[in-house]
């Protein structure tokens, strides 16, 4: 999860520096300009080099504006609307995502959205079981969470002793291997995707639910270790952030070097 809502300072930031940039083109340059006319007039049409800067010397506010407001203004735009980078914080995703993977989040695959409101603009691809998606937390929307999509409006989902049903039909799990006493290495089918994920040795609880209408079911893929929609219920398709497609780095805390070893698509 990230608790910092950076979306919203940077939308903040372009509005402000937006308005101070067209107030110097529309008002305030054009004063300056009219004021450096009416001086060098004054003085006979020699005014010196020195008095013309002063003259035309940009308020501090609308310097920073004409720096800063196209430069907010791009970043704002590709994070908005194509791809935004997204740190994972914990241990939730394992062994799929590590704690410190860098990654890179494709803001289009699920349509355009307005920044910060989350209003959909734009429809291309709809989620689809076995997605890794970054979404903002229902419970608190200034944090987001990245979970895989394991159900989508309309589906019945079941889990019986850790394994997913859908629709009646079982997702398949292989027993790879033990990663430690208590947890075991599965591959598990989850619609298209074939994935790894994590389980302990205990057994799992059952249950049954159908996701409503708008609304996905996400767990993460260390199933023991994750909190997800089995303890605070669906994700809203307007909290959707959007697909998590490839790692491209890896740096786990700043008392260590960033490294590639985990970079590559996320299946």
């Amino acid at each position: 999860m990230m608790d910092f809502d950076f979306e919203l300072l940077l939308t903040v930031l372009v509005g402000l520096f937006g308005v101070g940039y067209a107030l110097d083109v529309w008002l305030w340059k054009p004063a300056r300009v009219k004021a450096l006319a009416l001086a060098t007039v004054s003085a006979g049409g020699n005014l010196p080099q020195a008095d013309q800067q002063k003259v035309m010397r940009e308020p501090l506010f609308a310097e920073y504006s004409r720096s800063f407001f196209p430069v907010l203004a791009f970043v704002l735009i590709l994070r908005s609307f194509f791809m935004e980078p997204y740190q994972i914080p914990s241990g939730s995703m394992l062994p799929t995502l590590t704690v410190g993977d860098f990654i890179v989040v494709n803001k289009f695959e699920y349509g355009i959205r307005l920044p910060v409101l989350g209003t959909k603009v734009f429809d291309y691809n709809e989620p689809k079981v076995g997605d890794v998606m970054v979404f903002k937390y229902p419970k608190d929307t200034a944090i987001k969470y990245i979970k895989r999509v394991v159900a989508v409006p309309g589906d019945t989902l079941e889990l019986r002793d850790k394994v997913i049903y859908i629709n009646g039909k079982q997702m398949t799990q292989t027993f790879i291997a033990d990663e430690s006493p208590t947890t075991e290495i599965y591959k598990e089918q989850l619609g298209d995707a074939e994935h790894l994920i994590w389980r302990n040795k205990n057994p799992g609880k059952n249950g049954a639910v159908t996701v409503p209408p708008g609304k996905y079911f996400m767990m993460g893929d260390n199933r023991d270790g994750s909190n997800d929609s089995r303890y605070w219920g669906f994700v809203p398709e307007e909290n959707i952030t959007g697909k998590a497609v490839a790692v491209w780095l890896h740096w786990e805390n700043f008392f260590s070097l960033p490294n590639f070893s985990t970079a590559g698509s996320i299946d």
